[in-house]
């Protein structure tokens, strides 16, 4: 099976602030957008793993997590996974910047 890979230009790089969540729509997916303190760029699927969780673009960014900003999962902005105690994940996007564009890999 061959699966097709659409690279996305969503916002160009030097618009984007640190520690700050950004809402994307893509076709009918929600993607939340982080750029960290370091520079590096993460892309995650935009809702919670807890049943009744939050819009991960409006957690607080520490490090390489948000954290949930309904139940304070902590998450991990570079393979979405819950840390402990909690448990979970969150679907995540490649992302390339070529040129000052961010693009996600969908």
């Amino acid at each position: 099976m061959i699966e097709t890979l659409t690279r996305i230009p969503v916002v160009h790089y030097s618009n984007l602030k640190g520690r700050t969540g950004y809402s994307i729509k893509i076709d009918n997916q929600e993607i939340a957008l982080f750029k960290v303190s370091n520079g590096g760029v993460y892309a995650l699927e935009n809702r919670s793993p807890h049943p009744k969780g939050g819009v991960l673009s409006e957690g607080m960014v520490s490090g390489d997590y948000v954290y949930c900003p309904v139940y304070d999962w902590k998450i991990s902005l570079v393979d979405g996974r819950v840390q402990a105690p909690d448990e979970g994940q969150v679907k995540t996007f490649k992302v390339e910047i070529k040129e000052d564009i961010v693009f996600i890999i969908v």
